[in-house]
């Protein structure tokens, strides 16, 4: 089914979730509203319909899908992130890294991807950054919304232009080393008989390794920070796990989870059990 994401025709509150929509290869479509230029901000678009959806609590953005009706951006996001059982991990054939494997016949190259993706943390832990970070993220994206749509923006703009390291410096420390801002390193391991695996690791023997854990609020951090970095492309340049986690991010949209499917057709014989641990 086609999922229905009603915002104005803005980037604004929907682009993390157009992002995670994306990022989920999720079938959608947008109804884009238009909004009026100012001062009056004409708004009879959305208003038409705004009581005609059998929304709750009528608002933009919103999602439909189905018999499933709901506003406001988180919950949408979250919403996203449990439909696609983002809480979960995986092991995949057909993309990421490529390992040589004399035992799968012809082209001896098994190709690995390792993801893994939490909805909102798993740990206790990760579950407070999840839910701080939310609503970081989103009091310093509406504080530049507050700046751009204030009628004193250029008598403003130098003023915001000196504050925005210290709205970016706790973000640096939040991320501190992690990949992402919630999640850490999950460990488990490989392993099964039949051919060499991992440069020469005996496939019998135990192959350790480590994914990454990225949550719904990566999304929304990632949003907020490019927002800053457009508005003033060298406010990142005094923190560099920012500016390495934005590359991360991009890249991570490029290659998506992919379905987990143990079929073997070169290696009938073969053995493979995934443990998290």
């Amino acid at each position: 089914m086609t999922l229905i994401l009603g915002y104005w025709d803005i980037r604004g509150l929907a682009h993390a979730i157009r992002l995670l929509l994306e990022y989920t290869d999720s079938s959608y479509e947008e109804k884009k509203y238009t909004l009026g230029d100012a001062p009056d901000y004409d708004r009879s678009q959305w208003l038409s319909d705004k009581f005609k959806l059998g929304l709750d609590f009528p608002n933009l953005p919103y999602l439909i899908d189905g018999a499933h009706k709901l506003t406001q951006s988180n919950a949408i996001l979250r919403y996203i992130a449990r439909k696609h059982n983002m809480c979960e991990w995986g092991w995949g054939m057909g993309a990421g890294s490529r390992w040589h494997c004399p035992g799968l016949g012809q082209s001896e190259l098994l190709r690995v991807c390792l993801w893994g993706v939490a909805a909102g943390g798993e740990t206790e832990e990760e579950k407070i950054r999840v839910d701080v970070l939310e609503n970081q993220a989103n009091d310093t994206s509406e504080a530049l919304a507050s700046l751009c749509y204030s009628p004193d923006f250029e008598k403003l703009k130098p003023g915001y232009l000196k504050e925005i390291p210290e709205k970016m410096k706790p973000f640096s420390e939040f991320l501190g080393k992690r990949p992402w801002f919630a999640g850490d390193k999950v460990r488990g391991r490989l392993w099964g008989p039949g051919v060499s695996f991992f440069a020469g690791l005996a496939f019998g023997a135990h192959a350790r390794f480590a994914f990454l854990q990225l949550t719904y609020v990566d999304f929304l951090a990632y949003d907020v920070l490019d927002l800053y970095r457009i508005f003033d492309p060298k406010c990142l340049d005094e923190f560099p796990n920012l500016k390495d986690f934005l590359s991360r991010f991009e890249v991570s949209l490029l290659m998506p989870p992919l379905p987990i499917s143990f079929v073997f057709p070169l290696l009938p014989d073969a053995l493979l059990v995934v443990e998290g641990k």
